[in-house]
């Protein structure tokens, strides 16, 4: 693999996250030039690219590729487009990292790696929770069986109703890929089945609720089997009527307990349970922010020829499930997977 030194990059899409996370970041990185912007409302994409110095601005994903020497591309765009944008960037030659989700569906995820198969490009997707330096550890103590067998594992996230989406968000969208499971779901499904090194999940039941009738989910709970003898449940709301938002994850063994938000780690040895949590390095960023920054660093890390990393198959995986939770709750039945 030839290592290069320097990357210019492009982002697809001035929204929320490109503008208070991705392009600030990238723009502290040496040897990092975040060389051109898109997005259809071209008047927003100006004001970006005024505010971040970045050189060049276009309307269309089509004209932001022919950019000459790009080498990577951040696909920020509403979800139901995620597919078709970061198909598109493969094809041209650049390697991208696409927020989640990949796609609104399996049937899209699948047609995407085949792409990037295709292209032998590089294809993350912004899961930053892995990048988390407390999920990591939390990760090393479930594979190195310090836990004993995991025989469930709880995620959720509830967002205060002052955060929630605005009417006009694509989020209140259902064609636009929008909703509470697509919105948060997806990431804490995620988060759970990485810790547990992704197994199969053979059935599961879905309960989401449209309680303002706005044409969306609003709350959504999964209940899931998963191979190994395990369960796995996840909640996630839009509408929780508090100050501050509230999530977290814990993960139940045979041996111990662990969890995130807080980060503790207890274990069972010889009749007594003790704290084994480690400390961490601390930092001088909040944990989320820190994540996304070892995540760009990985990705750059990636593109420069530093590092390989295999095709995202898991979001497969992960898509089906989504799918089947549509369905769970639309025929208010179990789906066997």
């Amino acid at each position: 693999m030839v290592k290069k030194e320097s990357v210019q990059v492009g982002v697809v899409g001035c929204g929320a996250i490109a503008q208070l996370v991705h392009i600030p970041l990238l723009g502290g990185k040496e040897s990092v030039q975040v060389v051109a912007v898109c997005d259809d409302n071209l008047p927003k994409a100006k004001l970006v690219a005024e505010r971040f110095e970045i050189g060049s601005v276009y309307s269309s994903i089509e004209s932001l590729l022919e950019h000459k020497g790009l080498d990577a591309v951040l696909v920020c765009t509403p979800n139901h487009m995620h597919a078709e944008h970061t198909e598109a960037a493969l094809k041209a030659g650049a390697h991208v990292l696409c927020e989640r989700p990949l796609g609104v569906s399996r049937e899209q995820v699948v047609g995407t790696l085949a792409v990037a198969k295709q292209a032998g490009r590089t294809l993350m997707v912004a899961n930053n929770h892995r990048f988390r330096p407390d999920a990591w550890a939390l990760r090393r103590f479930i594979s190195a069986g310090e836990l004993g067998d995991i025989y469930h594992i709880h995620s959720s996230w509830q967002r205060r109703r002052a955060r929630r989406p605005r009417i006009s968000e694509w989020r209140l969208s259902r064609e636009g890929g929008g909703g509470v499971l697509m919105d948060l779901g997806v990431t804490n499904i995620d988060a759970c089945l990485w810790l547990l090194d992704y197994p199969v999940a053979e059935r599961l039941t879905a309960y989401l609720l449209d309680r303002d009738e706005d044409g969306v989910d609003d709350s959504a709970v999964v209940l899931m089997r998963l191979e190994g003898n395990l369960t796995c449940s996840v909640e996630v709301s839009w509408d929780l009527a508090a100050i501050k938002d509230r999530h977290g994850l814990v993960a139940l063994g045979e041996l111990g307990t662990g969890s995130l938000a807080p980060f503790v780690v207890q274990r069972e040895t010889d009749g007594k349970v003790i704290d084994v949590t480690p400390r961490l390095a601390p930092g001088i960023e909040n944990m989320y922010t820190a994540s996304y920054r070892r995540e760009l660093d990985y990705f750059l890390g990636v593109v420069r020829g530093e590092r390989e990393e295999p095709l995202p198959t898991e979001q497969e995986k992960l898509m089906g499930i989504v799918d089947a939770c549509y369905r769970s709750s639309s025929e208010g039945r179990e789906i066997v997977l």
